[in-house]
């Protein structure tokens, strides 16, 4: 099976306009963005396919092997129809934005600019892990420690009664 350059070069310049698109701040570009991304998978699925073949009805006289795989076909019908939802749900989300704000750019907000001057740095997350975290006791209690219960497992320290008030 040989590949189609053509197919191939258009396929990387819709993923090239459309992940650049995707990275704008316009709602508008965003949308074309993703409809270009849309597209060139539908491309990407098709080229799959391989080259086309007889439709699938079924004849005896036709070889197995003669016939078009119609498994790329189904893929690119369903990447259509979640590709219009996308669309659809995306141009609500610039229509309600537009009568809100009269604006198409989303803009930084306070919230945006407080999260981009904090540092990476999490003294929570980059803290040193010890090698053994474990509450429970590593060696068996020995006869001299069964009497101290820190030493070989944690201390109940809500301690309940039964019964009524005394």
């Amino acid at each position: 099976m040989s590949i189609n350059l053509t197919l191939l070069i258009i396929m990387g310049v819709l993923y090239a306009c459309g992940i650049y698109l995707i990275l704008e701040r316009s709602l508008t570009r965003v949308l074309l963005g993703l409809m270009l991304l849309a597209n060139a998978t539908n491309i990407l699925i098709l080229s799959t396919g391989g080259y086309a073949g007889l439709a699938p009805l079924y004849s005896r006289e036709t070889k197995p092997d003669a016939y078009n795989d119609p498994l790329p076909q189904a893929l690119i019908l369903t990447s259509i129809v979640i590709s219009f939802a996308v669309t659809a749900f995306m141009l609500g989300i610039i229509y309600r934005t537009w009568l809100l704000a009269r604006q198409d750019e989303i803009q930084d907000d306070l919230e945006d600019r407080r999260v981009a001057k904090t540092p990476s740095f999490d003294a929570e997350d980059d803290a040193v892990v010890p090698p053994e975290t474990t509450e429970f006791a590593l060696i068996p209690p020995s006869a001299e420690n069964r009497n101290k219960p820190d030493a070989t497992e944690t201390p109940n320290s809500s301690t309940t009664q039964e019964g009524g008030n005394a």
